[in-house]
């Protein structure tokens, strides 16, 4: 197996030109072409093993990178070195002498940790699987899509995380195979991974979404679900306040009822002009589970990229601008659903691998959100709204709905949650609006967590405060773990540090 790449000394860039480091060293991982999943997770975890003992020795901070997709500084670090997996990719089918007596092994599969989700989704449909949630974007890791508490828009499933179910760690100290109190894999495969078995359920909580600060994740073992089709609608209409509070009692069939088609939705989206959010037209994208159809082809790519992402559908038309009224931002949205996809579209339905995109680098803006639960959207709205166009509201506000995540520093928290969105221009008045935001929020006592990879003005006593008793165990875990300090500080960046998550 080739060593891995050294780059040495440089400036790097994440991949939307919102943050960057001095690098002491950029590591490309290189992939082992072993045949089978047990040899090749064994090489690559040793190389890892082998670098951050050396790190260790000499008093240097590594990140794992994947796509380096998050806009927030959160996977890099000042002269130390960024180990980068994007050639870590593969994705195995698991049988069943791999796994342990009572799983179910038909919907598994084993992702190393540079996989994007679009090679996941490629591959798992390749088994006759699909992914049952996922963020708006494809480009990005799974495992740094994980780790960083990413969300869909699914009624019934929480974030990406919730597909984990073990995970491949290796620290300076080892190489660990972390999975709940219930065994998943068979004793025989951890062994031939080189890998030392943990099974403990707040470990494993935390390494759902560890934000880096776990160790460094080389693989995980996934569940899916048998593949599926959705029916895509997507539409301009205008909404009221009486939908907003139907929208937060959960009355999802009845808005769909009425804005598309009568039956259940499964994804749900909405995205506001917040200076005259009912006056103006809103966006709505509402997605509907259908049995898979071999017959029905693959959508072509859209131009637009994402197919869900209010920065793509948008975020171009609104840069280069600083302050929005309404009829502005209208022209934009406008412009984002140029073509609407209503009931009576024949070319809507697609599998779930198909519904996200890639979109191109998005220096240029903002963005931020919010997740509380959704039964406290009836009451926050109208102050949000408010408090946003106080600070001058220099974009749109979009509505997502999900179920609690899995994960002990997951930001969907709640039973049922509501993620609100803030992206557009990369300005002060898209800061200082969101701002206003969180400061009324919190002047009117409702709880809310912000996203790990975006901007979020968190620091190590607010996150404290937002997880309580999850933050404390998530760092009982962390010792669990990792008991030797020295190998924590080998994970020490100055945003991990100012998070209180080291």
């Amino acid at each position: 197996m080739p060593a891995p790449l050294r780059h040495g000394a440089r400036r790097w860039t994440n991949y939307h030109g919102t943050a960057s480091a001095n690098l002491a060293d950029l590591v490309e991982l290189i992939n082992s072409t072993a045949d089978g999943a047990r040899a090749a997770l064994r090489e690559v975890a040793g190389d890892v093993l082998a670098l951050m003992q050396q790190a260790r020795e000499v008093g240097i901070q590594i990140r794992p990178l994947g796509s380096g997709w998050s806009p927030s500084p959160i996977c890099i670090v000042d002269h130390g070195w960024l180990i980068e997996t994007r050639r870590v990719n593969r994705c195995f089918q698991l049988v069943a002498g791999d796994v342990a007596p009572g799983i179910d092994v038909s919907t598994l599969m084993l992702v190393q940790a540079g996989a994007t989700i679009d090679e996941v989704n490629d591959s798992a449909e390749e088994l006759g699987l699909s992914l049952t949630t996922g963020g708006a974007s494809n480009g990005q890791t799974l495992a740094g899509a994980a780790a960083t508490g990413t969300h869909g828009s699914v009624l019934t499933a929480g974030g990406i995380q919730d597909h984990i179910r073990a995970l491949q760690v290796v620290t300076p100290s080892g190489i660990f195979w972390v999975e709940p109190s219930q065994a998943v894999m068979a004793p025989d495969f951890v062994a031939d991974t080189g890998s030392i078995i943990l099974r403990d359920d707040d470990v494993f909580a935390a390494c759902l979404v560890a934000v880096g600060a776990m160790g460094f994740v080389t693989a995980l073992v996934i569940e899916c679900e048998p593949i599926y089709m959705v029916r895509n609608i997507q539409k301009r209409a205008r909404l009221t306040r009486g939908h907003i509070t139907q929208l937060a009692r959960g009355g999802f069939r009845d808005f769909s009822r009425e804005m598309a088609l009568d039956e259940d939705p499964y994804f749900v989206q909405v995205i506001l002009n917040p200076f005259d959010p009912f006056d103006k037209d809103a966006l709505l994208r509402m997605l509907y589970r259908r049995a898979f159809d071999p017959s029905i082809p693959p959508p072509p790519r859209p131009l637009a990229g994402a197919g869900y992402d209010a920065l793509t559908l948008i975020g171009k038309a609104m840069a280069g601008f600083d302050l929005f009224r309404a009829d502005i931002l209208q022209l934009a949205m406008r412009a984002g659903y140029a073509v609407q996809r209503d009931i009576d579209d024949p070319e809507a339905v697609a599998t779930w691998g198909h519904t996200t995109e890639p979109h191109n680098p998005i220096a240029n803006l903002f963005n931020g959100s919010v997740t509380l639960a959704r039964d406290d959207l009836d009451r926050a709205f109208d102050p949000m709204i408010e408090a946003f166009i106080s600070g001058g509201g220099g974009t749109v506000v979009t509505l997502r709905f999900m179920k609690r995540a899995a994960g002990l520093l997951a930001p969907a928290r709640f039973a049922d949650n509501v993620v609100i969105d803030f992206d557009g221009p990369r300005s002060d008045v898209s800061h200082r609006s969101y701002r206003a935001v969180i400061t009324r929020l919190d002047a009117m006592g409702i709880r809310f967590t912000r996203h790990w990879g975006k901007t979020n003005d968190l620091d190590a006593a607010r996150v404290a405060q937002d997880y309580g008793d999850e933050y404390q165990r998530f760092r009982a875990a962390q010792r669990r773990l990792m008991p030797d300090p020295g190998d924590l500080a080998v994970f020490g960046s100055d945003c991990l540090v100012h998070l209180g998550l080291i």
